[in-house]
């Protein structure tokens, strides 16, 4: 819930601008519904894509407030968000209903960021992979594995979101290779391409480290996006990891 018409101006132009001349990467913004159409007319035609927040399951019906898949597509969107820890939190999906959102957006050609993590409280009690495992079987044992291929996945322990404590990148690379093995149990093929991103207090100070570890592909940045010059900084963490490699 951040942005104004004025001050998305500002931050997608310094964005758009930034990532310019960067490659091997991609560049995604995911912004509030009212604003696809302004980040629609300032990016088209340029490196940097751009998806929502959220959608709702349901193809069409009578759920007044809600915005389906199909609306995202009139917006231009290539990506949207699905499943993030506030919104599992403070909305209280569930994982069925993150996983039918994940089931919705592929239907319509959309790519879902599907967002995983554990709490501190199941973190110190060793349930990390419980949780993960959960979340991420709630896609598996529905639609299959092959469909990953077709998705992006990303680990965001909610204890290092916003709190301005990152996992360290052995933390994270950990979460990130039982991902990858757990999708291996059922295609080699799309654990070895899917892609997996990192989230949780990621800044350009600590971006390249992280993504320096071989299971860790990319960003799923927050506070940092609101900052044209950091969110930059972390693409450019990852062409220089994608140089090097």
């Amino acid at each position: 819930m951040n942005g104004s018409i004025s001050k998305n101006k500002t931050l997608l132009e310094g964005v758009i601008s930034g990532a310019r001349d960067l490659r091997d990467m991609d560049c995604v913004v995911c912004v509030p519904y009212p604003y696809l159409g302004q980040v629609q007319s300032l990016a088209q035609g340029t490196n940097v894509a751009w998806g929502a927040q959220n959608l709702c399951a349901n193809e069409s019906a009578a759920l007044t407030g809600a915005v389906s898949p199909n609306m995202l597509v009139d917006y231009g969107c290539s990506y949207v968000i699905i499943g993030h820890s506030e919104r599992r939190m403070e909305l209280h999906e569930t994982d069925d209903t993150a996983a039918a959102k994940f089931n919705a957006a592929l239907k319509v050609g959309l790519v879902p960021i599907f967002c995983m993590g554990e709490s501190k409280e199941d973190r110190e009690s060793d349930w990390t992979e419980y949780v993960v495992g959960r979340q991420l079987d709630s896609i598996i044992r529905r639609f299959g594995a092959e469909l990953l291929s077709k998705a992006v996945l990303a680990y965001e322990p909610l204890w290092a979101v916003g709190t301005d404590v990152p996992a360290t990148p052995e933390q994270a690379q950990e979460v990130h290779h039982f991902i990858r093995k757990r999708v291996a149990r059922c295609n080699v093929d799309v654990a070895k391409n899917v892609r997996i991103l990192y989230g949780g207090s990621l800044n350009p100070s600590n971006a390249e480290a992280l993504f320096a570890m071989p299971d860790i592909d990319g960003g799923l940045v927050g506070r940092c996006s609101l900052d044209a010059k950091a969110f930059v900084g972390i693409c450019s963490a990852a062409c220089q990891v994608a140089v090097e490699a």
